[in-house]
């Protein structure tokens, strides 16, 4: 209901200005307009009413059209509707990125009638609005501005491309096609006196002592008819499982886009914050020989080989009598639940090299149902010889997660342990370039499993009622609308006129 406020709260009529590029002194400042009043904010700020050709850089002298100041000499570009970013007529004012500079123009903008500060996100809103991206694509853009590192730009690339909201109206379509088949039968069928086959085929639905395995024969069509209801079921069956393997993937794009949340983990003064210091390069929590000394959590957000890595320090594990470290302890616990990756830290010359030794101590930190996990033997400059037992229980792996030594001190093994996290945050994330694009938002997470609910539901519900099987297939068609912004009726019956020559 907010979004939808805040989609209509601009007149259709009224321009808008806002400074595009980033606040503070740079060589160039990017001012955009949007809106039926952009020609004459042109015109009226370079004093001429020829306008540049459309879409063409042109040097102008930009005066304030009140006074006929002189505020700047810049470039400026004419995008005529709808062939603009918003659909609207739009311009901008390529100036110098000097403070007093672009106030100057923004506040020779906002003297001119009509034409009012823009809100934060109204462009995007206003391209929206005019069918020029989606909901998803607007989504993408935001995510691309927010990109800190590699894999999240190509993720939010991809998307503001446009293939995730593809892929959703490629579903639609089909739901929107089987639902006005379905429906066409419903209004148009020429026999009525059906119900006793209804009821006997329509025993192979789940929940009516069968599975998807055997579509009913609604209304008695048979499978060779043209307007062959099993080929409806089985085109709602299919796209139920694509739906559902899009949904199980992982939280892959959710984790490439808000970052993998990883966790160290392990006993008292065994160099977990020694380790956050060592990967973030800078004094970001005390390290102190006392154990028990981090007793909140320290989080810092890392790049690591084009993942985004949000890592988090946290207190020594173990059975603390102070009230102060069992609040600390316990906040461990909470983020370990929590986390999707964790790095578990032991004194590499306290424990017993025997693998099975290794996993027991492993276990006795973590949860039963814990995330994926990176062992990191820390101390190893305090191991006896060259730790050539510990080496190979590292490189033996199963039953033990990845593993590596490791010396805070002289940094040996470092390389190996950002290898390692490469790794796994790969896995986590994936390729976000290979395969279809994957889910970024928990709204699409949302409406997707409230689709596939509505699917198996028509599954269910098509044996007893018609009518409420369509009503399955418009709420899943709903849902699917929702998440691109698309939510419409009329298609619906175009694809009936134009499949059925209803009326010829």
């Amino acid at each position: 209901r907010r979004w939808a406020q805040r989609l209509c709260s601009a007149a259709p009529g009224d321009t808008v200005f806002a400074l595009s590029s980033g606040h503070g002194r740079c060589g160039v400042a990017v001012i955009r307009t949007s809106g039926p009043g952009s020609r004459g904010a042109l015109q009226s700020l370079t004093g001429r009413p020829q306008l540049p050709p459309p879409r063409v850089l042109a040097l102008r002298r930009i005066r304030d059209p009140a006074t006929a100041e002189p505020l700047d000499r810049g470039l400026v570009v004419w995008f005529p509707g709808p062939q603009s970013f918003t659909g609207e007529d739009c311009a901008e004012l390529h100036v110098h990125g000097g403070p007093a500079v672009v106030s100057g123009v923004l506040r020779a903008l906002g003297s001119l009638p009509g034409l009012r500060p823009a809100e934060p996100g109204e462009f995007t809103r206003r391209a929206f609005r005019r069918g020029k991206l989606d909901l998803t694509a607007a989504e993408g853009l935001g995510d691309l501005i927010r990109a800190e590192t590699e894999a999240q730009r190509r993720q939010a690339l991809r998307q503001m491309e446009g293939e995730l909201g593809r892929l959703y109206q490629r579903w639609s379509e089909t739901l929107t096609q089987a639902l006005a088949h379905l429906e066409a039968y419903i209004d148009f069928s020429e026999d009525d006196n059906v119900e006793e086959e209804v009821l006997s085929q329509g025993e192979g639905w789940e929940g009516g002592g069968g599975s998807w395995d055997t579509p009913c024969l609604l209304l008695g069509v048979s499978a060779t008819s043209p307007h062959s209801l099993p080929a409806v079921d089985a085109t709602v069956r299919a796209l139920e499982q694509e739906i559902g393997a899009h949904l199980q993937d992982g939280r892959r794009g959710e984790l490439l886009r808000g970052g993998v949340h990883a966790v160290i983990a392990g006993p008292p003064n065994v160099g977990k914050s020694s380790l956050l210091n060592l990967l973030c390069q800078r004094p970001a929590a005390i390290v102190s020989p006392v154990a028990g000394t981090t007793r909140d959590v320290v989080e810092v957000a890392l790049n690591v080989g084009g993942y985004p890595l949000v890592l988090s320090d946290t207190a020594g594990l173990r059975d603390a009598t102070d009230p102060v470290e069992q609040e600390g302890v316990s906040r461990a616990r909470d983020r370990l639940r929590q986390a999707d990756l964790v790095l578990a830290v032991l004194d590499a010359a306290a424990v017993a090299p025997e693998p099975t030794r290794l996993g027991a101590a492993l276990g006795s930190l973590l949860p039963p149902t814990a995330p994926p996990c990176i062992l990191v033997l820390n101390k190893a400059d305090l191991l006896q010889g060259d730790g050539g037992a510990l080496r190979d229980a590292c490189a033996r792996g199963d039953p033990l997660p990845p593993a590596t030594l490791l010396s805070c001190k002289t940094g040996e093994g470092l390389n190996h342990l950002l290898e390692l996290l490469a790794r796994q945050l790969a896995r986590l994330c994936g390729d976000p370039l290979a395969g279809s694009p994957s889910l970024t938002q928990s709204r699409h997470s949302l409406h997707l499993g409230d689709c596939a609910t509505a699917l198996a539901q028509y599954g269910r519900d098509c044996r007893l009622d018609l009518g409420l099987a369509a009503e399955r297939l418009r709420l899943a068609r709903r849902h699917l609308g929702r998440i691109t912004g698309h939510v419409g009726a009329d298609d619906v019956l175009d694809i009936i006129f134009r499949d059925f020559c209803i009326g010829k």
